[in-house]
């Protein structure tokens, strides 16, 4: 999958890596958030946290007849309010995507893959 677009100087296609990419930058800025998941878990390992530059593989992105949907699998923080931390990620997540792809996002669905001490 990859965002297309078409302007009066050509065609533009952009990844689905670099959507992941972007979205896995923007949702590691929000507060509680301390790790992005391996969406593949038995191979990758359970809940491992992933370096900065393998954040896409703890992100799907998909386009469906409504828009962009974004599935984000994350670590948060012990002693955060859950609920709190993924609203917020998720209007943050959606916002810069539609401001940076000009694209609607139809849905960010985040998935809690484990919860980390914050040292």
């Amino acid at each position: 999958m990859s965002v297309e677009k078409n302007t009066n100087y050509g065609n533009i296609s952009i990844s689905a890596e670099a959507v992941s990419s972007l979205a896995g930058s923007v949702i590691m800025e929000s507060y509680g958030i301390v790790g992005m998941a391996s969406r593949k878990q038995l191979r990758d390992g359970w809940a491992e946290l992933l370096q900065k530059e393998n954040y896409s593989k703890g992100v799907i992105v998909k386009r469906e007849e409504r828009g962009v949907v974004v599935d984000l699998y994350v670590i948060i923080g012990y002693n955060v309010r859950i609920a709190s931390v993924v609203q917020e990620a998720q209007k943050k997540v959606k916002y810069e995507l539609e401001k940076a792809l000009n694209e609607e996002i139809a849905a960010v669905n985040v998935f809690v893959q484990g919860v980390r001490v914050i040292a």
